[in-house]
């Protein structure tokens, strides 16, 4: 049996059901093209064990965990273009956010500060944030402390309520919030922004066959231009997609790579 699983952008809820629409949809022109697609997106596996599936037949994951193990397990779909504030074409940054009553002005103003991240696996909390703060970093070092959240909800909360001090929130995750929950981010703002990279990627197995890809791209691209689908795109401020090759993430590497230069190899 084929997997889809989309669990990446799921909140607030108005996402989450246009998620599901956005799958029904693709699903029924997936089989419409003849390739057999489950009706249902799965929500009984975690969303990287996912990625891990040899049954994957259509799933969504970071940029960062795809470069650094996913390459050969894997295979790109396209990366969806998202019209949000901090995206550009499929390229995207993350919102380097304070609480809203911070005096912070500039980063150097947060030296020693707490920071909250979402997991160290992920390019927009982790690998964008330690490429940002790398330049600023003395001896290894830039925070007082650094706590693990697990997810970028959970990361905005902690800089809201004061157990953290700044984070590095994906631009896709703020906007959606930002629109479908205002109250979610009304604790914190934007003090500045990272470098772009490319965006979270449609995947498929490596198992999937050169023909079945070629169908998963043509029926993606078919459904996002879709004008009966334009609302649900609209929800999930989904533009369009493009395909990108593999090297096009290997900017993300670099970034992991800039900030080892500096002597910040980890987030500390």
């Amino acid at each position: 049996m084929r997997l889809a699983s989309l669990a990446m952008y799921v909140s607030p809820p108005p996402v989450a059901e246009a998620t599901e629409r956005l799958w029904e949809a693709l699903g029924d022109r997936i089989r419409d093209y003849g390739l057999d697609a489950p009706v249902r997106l799965s929500h009984d596996i975690r969303y990287d064990q996912a990625w891990l599936d040899t049954n994957l037949l259509f799933g969504q994951t970071c940029g960062y965990p795809y470069v650094q193990r996913l390459r050969g397990t894997v295979q790109l779909v396209a990366t969806p273009v998202y019209g949000l504030p901090g995206c550009l074409g499929p390229l995207k940054c993350s919102f380097i956010i304070v609480a809203a009553g911070s005096t912070a002005e500039t980063v150097e103003d947060l030296r020693g500060a707490r920071a909250a991240i979402n997991e160290p696996g992920s390019n927009s909390g982790y690998n964008l944030f330690r490429h940002f703060i790398a330049p600023y970093a003395k001896g290894g070092r830039f925070f007082s402390s650094v706590i693990e959240t697990g997810g970028h909800r959970a990361s905005i909360e902690a800089v809201a309520s004061g157990a953290a001090d700044i984070a590095a929130i994906d631009c896709v995750t703020y906007g959606n919030t930002l629109r479908f929950d205002p109250a979610g981010v009304a604790g914190v703002r934007i003090l500045a922004e990272t470098a772009r990279g490319p965006g979270l990627p449609f995947i498929t197995a490596a198992s999937t066959s050169a023909d079945e890809l070629a169908m998963l791209r043509r029926a993606l691209a078919d459904t996002v231009s879709d004008r009966n689908l334009s609302a649900v795109c609209d929800i999930l401020s989904l533009q369009g997609v493009q395909v990108l090759e593999d090297r096009d993430y290997d900017v993300l590497v670099g970034f992991e790579g800039e900030a080892t230069a500096y002597g910040y190899p980890a987030i500390a």
